[in-house]
């Protein structure tokens, strides 16, 4: 049962790790990500209720998957939205703050106090956050004197903060959420779970969208063209099924151990993003992505 759950995991990470590609080509398209988001798991919504065509009674009957419906939503706009217009192997990696989300959120919702090593974990984790975060000058520039330790002071002061780091910081806290969420909620039918989740992406992305048409800052949807409807229906059924396999591991497994497995998301985009040129590898994205990655490996062994 634990291989297939963990199989399971697998598969939603590849999906997620390479999802980048076929959003930055709707992008090119005119495709909006935040509407390639909607389209995508609006898709889902009503795969989910012509085969289950009761399952919105669920929510009704369990009111707490109201939670997984808007931290699902938050995960896809985050992640979806950063990862189309930054560099892949960052957004990867501040995304991957996750596992120490997940330490604080299972403490808090499933009662799974944190260890003096989860705590440590969390520390690390957290310190490889503030690395990828650091200006370039910092690895670059040594203090020589007083006036050039002051300026690298000032410069530390400063953190290369991006519209699309806080999406992808967002994105990975709302993905902790929803992984822990999955195992207090598996009581719930599983149809109402994956209608929550799916309902949260096409809900909150399209509101997000609508806003930014408004605001000027989102494009507003293209004309219907062969060159973005068949690989957006592609990427929807992708998300079904990874979506489907993330509600069956995540609901069977530890929320550190989930966690864990996902990793391997980092490899697929990663790897993906590098070969194909979407990405730049720097010194203190390298650091600072191995501490994340190595506190998030150090939770396997705790289970």
């Amino acid at each position: 049962m634990k291989l297939w759950a963990v199989g399971a995991l697998v598969i939603n990470a590849f999906v997620w790790g390479v999802s980048w590609w076929p959003l930055r080509q709707l992008q090119s398209a005119g495709l909006h990500p935040l509407w390639s988001t909607a389209i995508v798991y609006c898709f889902a919504v009503l795969v989910v209720l012509s085969v289950k065509p009761k399952a919105w009674q669920g929510i009704l009957g369990h009111p707490q998957l109201w939670l997984l419906f808007l931290a699902s939503g938050l995960t896809n706009v985050g992640f979806n939205w950063a990862v189309s217009i930054n560099d892949v192997v960052r957004v990867l990696i501040l995304f991957y703050l996750m596992p120490a989300w997940a330490v604080l959120l299972a403490w808090l919702l499933l009662g799974e106090r944190p260890t003096r090593s989860a705590l440590m974990r969390l520390l690390l984790a957290f310190m490889g956050v503030m690395v990828v975060l650091l200006p370039a000058a910092i690895f670059t520039t040594l203090p020589t004197s007083a006036t050039s330790a002051t300026s690298t002071s000032q410069t530390i002061s400063k953190l290369h903060f991006s519209f699309a780091d806080g999406l992808a910081l967002m994105g990975g806290f709302c993905f902790a959420f929803t992984n822990v969420l999955l195992k207090k909620l598996n009581h719930t039918p599983s149809e109402s779970r994956m209608l929550a989740m799916f309902g949260g992406g096409a809900m909150l992305a399209t509101l997000a969208g609508a806003a930014g048409v408004t605001q000027g800052w989102v494009s507003a949807t293209p004309a219907i063209s062969s060159n973005w409807v068949f690989l957006a229906g592609g990427l929807s059924v992708a998300f079904l099924i990874g979506n489907m396999a993330l509600q069956y591991g995540a609901s069977r497994l530890r929320s550190s151990t989930t966690s864990v497995v996902m990793l391997s998301e980092v490899a697929f985009g990663s790897l993906s993003a590098i070969a194909l040129g979407a990405a730049v590898v720097d010194a203190r994205t390298l650091v600072g992505g191995l501490l994340i990655i190595f506190a998030a490996a150090l939770a396997a062994f705790d289970d």
